[in-house]
């Protein structure tokens, strides 16, 4: 049991500072999980041990190691959650997520209060349905654009964005992975498994109190950390970083090649366009060689600029303003955009060199936003997180190959020719299929999601190739390294002293002020580790601690769910907070400010409401 314990320390401070990303830390606890009773086994054999150490299993039960260790990979769960990626994607190709939204976006105007409402009364609905991290990828440039157009703060729409998917994604079993590996836990602890509707008239009043609080107190809450432009270099506070200037006949660097100007240059300079012969040149700029005369547009600050200019022969060409008008010269399509890096991505932890961003997808980082932090210089060094907002350049077609890269999402709308937008019909028949066969028939939700899943390609909803760039790895490595520490919790014994330390500093209360208690534990937990490894840890304590009261042990495990599906709090508490940090230039605090009275009405709520519906004591 110590071991386990230490263990779970380990990982709740990887999981809490991301020193390693949340999937690699999962996986390296499954290993360590099936690597302990072998070596203490040899430690033993040398007389270095005095009996092995069981995490897994129990000594002469007959069970393996490796096979509880690995079963995170076979669990239905995993599978399940992996069928509803791809599920989510079908549906996403298609379009008609994107043409609702801008059906709504008509009819929204300048007004904040309907602004505010159509993105709730849009997300909440569909992330019941789809995974909610994918809706608010969908939706995000959607909002962002209706945001500026109206002359509103996107800040006052993208955290209500994040907000309404959760409690969106608690409508039905499919809304949220956590959801579904914890109808897992409850199927293997108390043989009762979440029924697709099972905790929708909570999830509806949940909903309807969450969209509420955001229409009222939130609205007033939610900050304005970025001012409604419609100029991006003025949002990403440009001025003092990008010039002109202008190549003289006498410079060392005429004749050498774009690429090695800047290979050898020792200043943290970025060539953004040439003008040439009244002609505008973006990326790939590299194999251009420089003449005299050529125009640049450049990216630094002023200190280096005056020795830049002295150093490599170069003349300041004075009152130029570079400013989107002028980036945006070269064509009459869309040139600079903000661009959000994605769950997922496989950018997450690179740097612009050690990734070759800009020869790799031809385009100019000018600056990077995470919250409110404003990066303009020297970032070719800063390791890249999920939520960080880059301004870029480039040409209008390596924007749209960004678009339609899963490792990012392009924080504005644009036109997309390769949504499949006849087969929207039949995804999302699909989809109700899937939902309709897992609630009205014996057939497992597991069996339906991988039916849908090769259903979505038979009938052309995504193509084969599409398929593993639909998943979300990850989320499933993660879930498939956290399910074995859950059941080494329960085989050693740990879940029962957790279990005993949580009523025994609750003594004398009632098992509702205890189910509540549940619920603030867990969320305090979400909102610092992952919310998958919570349910995990969470879930079997709070049956535990159920059967030592008395109580019903699966209201507890509801409690559990709801907290570790809403986690408010914090950036790092869900994905879909990450996601709006960013592009809503927030601060930290901002997440605490607002999501710390929602968590409390939510904790409220939803314990008044399990006992409702579910009652306390057991049937």
């Amino acid at each position: 049991m110590a071991f386990v314990f230490a263990l779970i320390l380990v990982a709740l401070v990887l999981f809490a500072t991301e020193a390693l990303p949340v999937d690699v830390t999962a996986i390296s606890v499954m290993v360590a999980l099936m690597l302990v009773e072998p070596v203490t086994t040899v430690a033993v054999d040398a007389d270095l041990l005095a009996e092995p150490v069981y995490a897994l299993h129990q000594p002469g039960d007959g069970e393996s190691p490796l096979t509880a260790g690995l079963s995170g990979f076979a669990s239905t769960a995993t599978i399940t959650v992996l069928a509803m990626f791809i599920l989510s994607d079908g549906v996403q190709r298609t379009g008609i997520v994107q043409l609702l939204g801008a059906k709504i976006a008509s009819l929204t105007g300048d007004s904040e209060s309907r602004q505010l409402g159509a993105t709730i009364g849009l997300v909440a609905p569909i992330s019941g349905f789809i995974n909610n991290t994918a809706a608010v990828a969908i939706l995000l440039p959607m909002v962002t654009d209706i945001a500026h157009k109206g002359k509103i703060s996107p800040s006052k729409l993208l955290l209500p964005l994040s907000y309404a998917s959760m409690f969106g994604g608690m409508l039905t079993l499919i809304g949220t992975s956590t959801n579904i590996l914890a109808s897992q836990l409850s199927a293997d602890l108390l043989d009762h498994p979440f029924g697709m509707f099972e905790f929708t008239q909570l999830g509806l009043i949940v909903s309807v109190v969450g969209t509420v609080y955001l229409l009222t107190v939130g609205r007033w809450l939610v900050p304005s950390r970025i001012e409604a432009r419609e100029d991006l270099t003025e949002e990403f506070e440009m001025a003092e970083y990008l010039t002109e200037v202008v190549v003289r006949e006498d410079s060392p660097i005429v004749g050498q090649t774009v690429q090695t100007a800047l290979a050898e240059t020792e200043f943290d300079v970025d060539i953004v366009q040439l003008v040439r012969g009244g002609r505008t040149f973006l990326e790939p700029l590299g194999p251009k060689t420089i003449r005299a005369g050529d125009v640049f547009a450049i990216r630094t600050d002023r200190d280096t600029l005056v020795d830049l200019l002295d150093a490599e022969g170069l003349d300041l060409i004075p009152e130029v303003e570079v400013d989107d008008a002028e980036l945006e010269s070269a064509s009459e399509r869309t040139n600079l955009v903000e661009v959000v890096i994605a769950p997922g991505s496989s950018l997450v932890g690179e740097t612009f060199v050690s990734s070759n961003f800009r020869q790799r997808y031809d385009a100019t980082v000018l600056a990077l936003r995470r919250g409110r932090e404003l990066f303009r210089q020297r970032m070719d060094r800063i390791r890249l997180k999920v939520g960080d907002t880059l301004l870029v350049q480039a040409t209008s077609e390596s924007i749209e190959r960004l678009n339609v890269n899963n490792d990012f999402i392009v924080a504005q709308e644009i036109q997309r020719p390769d949504f499949r937008r006849s087969k929207i019909p039949v995804a999302v028949g699909i989809v109700a299929a899937v939902v309709g066969a897992a609630a009205l028939t014996p057939v497992h939700i597991v069996v339906s999601a991988l039916a849908g899943a090769v259903a979505m390609v038979l009938t052309g909803c995504l193509r084969p190739q599409e398929l593993y760039d639909a998943v979300q790895w990850d989320v499933i490595f993660l879930l498939a390294g956290v399910i074995p520490l859950g059941i080494a919790l329960q085989e050693t014994g740990g879940a029962d002293l957790l279990a005993d330390l949580f009523v025994l500093f609750a003594p004398g209360f009632t098992p509702i002020v205890v189910l509540g208690l549940m619920y603030v534990v867990t969320a305090v937990l979400t909102n610092i580790i992952s919310n998958n490894a919570s349910v995990v840890l969470m879930i079997p304590v709070a049956v535990e601690a159920a059967q030592q009261l008395g109580a019903y042990p699966f209201a507890f495990v509801l409690a559990v769910t709801f907290a570790a599906s809403t986690a408010f709090m914090t950036p790092v508490g869900y994905q879909t907070n990450l996601l709006v940090y960013g592009p809503g230039g927030y601060r930290f605090s901002d997440y605490l400010k607002v999501g710390a009275p929602l968590q409390a009405v939510f904790a409220v709520v939803t314990t008044l409401g399990i006992a409702y519906f579910w009652g306390l004591a057991p049937p």
